[in-house]
């Protein structure tokens, strides 16, 4: 083949410089050892196929799958090239792909594309003949296609808790698709599903301002009322001051989004319009769902009167489990000693479901113990619960362990993988296609792949679970190639033997230990934080530009350069892993100090902002537990409570000695009239 390659270049040599330069290239790569240039060269062919279908070339993808043939990503290049022309892709075309990537996620992940495809296309045969073979079985709107199909089968014999599941699936769904809403709008119109649950749907996309789900809802129940809809979606004050208060099904709900509007940016607007106009008009089930809205804004937020509002709700029942558990965030958040009433109440309400929450298990324990504290079999049944979720992955489940008289401390280490087990993943065609994938700079594909066979295949290639034992082999191959991020999610995954070493690694371990020594940092606390933001990857980069192991914003670095004495840095060294250390343990430094070395609000401060963090502080002085689950933002709330339980385990296998989650989050409140005066510096 090197000899082929030869005469082509001196084929098409022109003028004497051209045949010279081609020449001298063509006697360097004769020391080029072939395996290695054709390897290179197929590196590229499919970087370049990873990017035209990013673009959505469909005619390069094309040009260039001849040239992907035989290598390492073949199935990753095919699948870009048939799903860019899917929808005009032949049956039989698609077949053969199936057939030709038998077990692997490609096949599956088309599988899915084509289900899709299909369901949208009313294909409603092929669907059902084709979804008994896909395996991920993950994707909610397949799901709602899938059990229309069951419902147009099987008809009156469809199972009775058909219409619950399409319910919950449709509900469920944060954007608007067209498998949840044809399937609730087919089922509707059997009277399967109710008009209180379309509206329902309405309510929520009204609350979370998506309003292509409202119309979506409102068209199956009301087309008439799109117009509407629309003035009381986008103009909910406007809406009502024009309205005439009537008892009129759709009129009545269409002021209940426009209130839930109004509340989503000012609940006590909503609140005195509900009070002193509405309330009359508006059946019990509908106001108390405003009723919730309002307190969930309320509590969001930490406003004062947000139990108060809550407490309007006369059936708890009547609202979802994201305003029950806002409740139960109020209740907490109310002084020193928290309603426990409330709290063990709007649990109860809460979905089956929700209840097996480790964070309601535990609120709800502690709701029981202190209400019920000469009630010896009340108290056992709360011990129960604890006992249930107690252990050393998880906050809560710390937290449970704590209640329970226990101190977190690391496991025993289970015995490691066998050269035979090792072996067996090394040889795991998906795990050696997503470790070259990631090695080549293509890691979103790379841990798809990995999370595919981690969670879809069993050792021996076939479709099922891993073991514990292959999960922890799977996740020491990770390890042993520095993919970290693989190592800790799928070592996470084992159900029994637990590995400390695999689920919180410590690369980089002497930079890191030597910076936190220099600056006075607790190391552990720095570990559980990089473990959160970047999962040690090196070059991770945020949608919103932070960069490298600690996740570090360009003004941030630049800020934090100055204060520490950092001469001459630039941007683009960010991502270089000492500068990163540097900066981001500087960084959180400063902060930790700013904050009276509160870890809490240290890390919701690292994440959303110190000044988020300052606001959140504002209030009464509460359990650190009780602060961080009333974090308002989702993300930064669920950051803190795995920094912190990530910082405890890291401190176990540091010091390896007993360890406290209670004693890291301590006490939260207002700063100290005596502490060193607030650093409004800080970006």
């Amino acid at each position: 083949m090197l000899e082929q390659l030869i005469v082509s270049l001196m084929g098409r040599c022109g003028p004497f410089r051209i045949c010279f330069h081609v020449s001298l290239l063509v006697a360097c790569l004769a020391f080029v050892p072939w395996p290695v240039l054709a390897s290179e060269r197929g590196d590229a062919v499919v970087l370049d196929m990873a990017a035209a279908f990013k673009k959505g070339d469909r005619k390069r993808l094309t040009q260039l799958l001849p040239q992907a043939r035989g290598h390492m990503l073949e199935p990753w290049a095919a699948y870009w090239e048939l799903r860019a022309r899917l929808d005009e892709a032949s049956h039989s075309e698609i077949r053969d792909f199936l057939n030709r990537y038998p077990n692997t996620y490609q096949e599956d992940r088309l599988r899915n594309d084509w289900l899709l495809l299909l369901g949208s296309r009313r294909d409603w045969t092929t669907l059902a003949g084709e979804h008994p073979h896909y395996r991920m079985r993950d994707d909610r709107e397949l799901q709602c296609y899938v059990l229309l199909v069951d419902f147009l089968e099987q008809g009156p014999k469809a199972p009775a808790d058909l219409p619950d599941e399409v319910r919950r699936l449709w509900l469920s769904q944060r954007e608007a698709d067209e498998g949840c809403a044809l399937a609730a709008d087919r089922l509707y119109d059997a009277k399967k599903i109710s008009t209180l649950s379309v509206w329902r749907k309405a309510r929520l996309a009204a609350e979370h301002n998506r309003p292509r789900s409202a119309r979506q809802a409102v068209n199956i129940v009301a087309p008439d009322a799109l117009n509407g809809l629309q003035e009381a979606f986008g103009q909910p004050a406007k809406f009502l001051a024009q309205r005439i208060a009537a008892p009129q099904k759709t009129r009545q709900e269409l002021v209940v989004i426009a209130l839930i509007r109004i509340a989503t940016s000012e609940p006590d607007v909503a609140a005195k319009l509900l009070t002193s106009k509405w309330t009359p008009y508006l059946t019990i089930e509908e106001r108390n769902w405003v009723w919730g809205a309002i307190g969930r804004q309320s509590a969001m937020r930490l406003d004062d009167d947000a139990l108060s509002h809550f407490g309007k709700v006369t059936k708890e029942q009547d609202l979802n489990d994201d305003m029950l558990g806002w409740k139960v965030r109020a209740a907490l958040r109310a002084g020193d000693s928290p309603r426990w009433t409330a709290v063990e109440s709007a649990i109860g309400a809460m979905s089956a479901e929700a209840r097996r929450d480790p964070t309601w298990v535990y609120w709800l324990a502690r709701a029981q113990m202190a209400r019920h504290k000469n009630n010896p079999k009340l108290r056992q049944e709360a011990l129960a619960l604890l006992e249930g979720i107690a252990g050393v992955k998880g906050f809560y489940e710390q937290l449970a362990m704590e209640e329970l008289g226990r101190k977190i401390t690391a496991p025993p280490k289970p015995e490691p993988p066998s050269t035979v087990e090792l072996d067996s993943m090394r040889q795991n065609p998906s795990l050696k296609r997503a470790l070259y994938a990631i090695q080549m700079g293509l890691r979103t594909e790379g841990v798809r792949e990995w999370n595919y066979a981690t969670n879809l295949v069993n050792a021996q290639g076939q479709s099922g679970r891993m073991s514990d034992r292959d999960l922890l082999a799977a996740a020491t191959l990770a390890c042993e190639q520095q993919v970290w991020d693989r190592c800790i999610n799928t070592s996470d995954r084992t159900r029994e033997a637990i590995d400390f070493d695999l689920l919180f690694p410590m690369p980089h371990k002497d930079a890191v230990l030597q910076r936190t020594r220099d600056i006075g940092l607790d190391p552990a606390y720095v570990y559980g934080l990089i473990r959160q933001e970047s999962r040690f990857v090196m070059d991770a980069r945020s949608g919103v530009g932070a960069s490298g192991l600690m996740q570090v914003m360009p003004a941030t670095a630049r800020w934090t350069a100055r204060k520490i004495g950092m001469n001459n840095f630039t941007p683009e060294q960010i991502t270089q892993r000492d500068v990163n250390i540097a900066i981001g343990t500087g960084y959180l430094k400063l902060v930790l100090d700013n904050f009276e070395g509160s870890m809490p609000l240290a890390a919701a401060a690292y994440n959303a902002g110190p000044s988020r963090s300052r606001k959140w502080r504002q209030g009464p002085t509460l359990e650190g537990a009780v602060w961080a689950e009333n974090v308002p933002f989702h993300e930064t709330r669920d950051y803190v409570k795995k920094v912190l339980s990530n910082a405890t385990n890291y401190a176990a296998v540091i010091t390896g000695e007993p360890q406290s989650l209670k004693a890291r989050l301590g006490m939260v409140g207002p700063r100290d009239a005596s502490a060193v005066a607030d650093n409004t510096d800080l970006p």
